[in-house]
């Protein structure tokens, strides 16, 4: 299989990287990188049938042309190169030269502190967003839970009126007592009428009662009135 793009020296043929071939193995005698062992291999061109050879190059993990067929470009492996030669470059420059050094130091420090204030500033946010209710936000703009949670408040104030009028009531403490007296038959001919009733208070709570039986009587009356105006008209 090719290692890389090549093209062969005699036809011109252009062989892609990954093409198959059956390929010729030996070792490089006297030659290897730091004990790894170095092979070469031969191959033919497709088309003329020219012998192709390369070899293993273990220190830039690659292989390398031999004879037969040149390389083609390879922007990828060019680009790796350059970078590394720059990173050298650099590393040479920072031995020599103090004030770049300092320069880097000075620079490595700003981007630090940068980087703790960016930190702060999500720690602070975080910790307001934590103080902030969703549900009690997501409340106020549900109209149905807004809607049932003012029924419930009427119906609160209602009861809570409820007891302020009929506790006042018990306050006082107005006694009513029933009595019944019958009517005796006078004649026997005449209908017997029905016991009547009376009611009895004490005198000291007496005008507070009617005054309360007067209320609820006009209050009645009142609705009686409008619901037969709203009627005829």
């Amino acid at each position: 299989m090719a290692p890389f793009n090549m093209r062969c020296k005699t036809c011109g043929e252009y062989i892609y990287k990954g093409k198959k071939f059956n390929a010729r193995k030996e070792d490089v005698e006297g030659d290897d990188y730091l004990g790894i062992r170095i092979y070469r291999f031969y191959i033919k061109c497709t088309r003329c049938l020219q012998e192709i050879s390369f070899k293993t190059d273990p220190k830039n993990t690659d292989y390398e042309i031999e004879a037969g067929a040149t390389r083609n470009f390879m922007a990828l492996k060019l680009a790796e190169e350059q970078a590394q030669r720059e990173e050298d470059e650099e590393k040479e420059e920072e031995a020599t030269n103090p004030m770049k050094l300092l320069e880097k130091r000075t620079l490595q420090s700003k981007q630090e502190l940068e980087l703790l204030e960016s930190l702060e500033e999500l720690k602070d946010l975080n910790r307001r967003q934590q103080t902030i209710d969703y549900d009690q936000m997501l409340e106020q703009y549900d109209t149905e839970a807004a809607k049932q949670r003012t029924e419930k408040e009427q119906e609160e104030l209602d009861e809570q009126y409820i007891k302020s009028v009929f506790g006042k009531r018990q306050l006082t403490g107005t006694v009513m007592e029933e009595e019944i007296e019958e009517l005796e038959e006078e004649e026997e001919g005449e209908s017997v009428q029905p016991p009547i009733k009376i009611l009895k208070t004490n005198e000291a709570n007496g005008k507070e009662t009617v005054r309360f039986f007067n209320l609820l009587f006009n209050t009645f009356y009142l609705s009686f009135v409008l619901i037969s105006f709203a009627f005829f008209i």
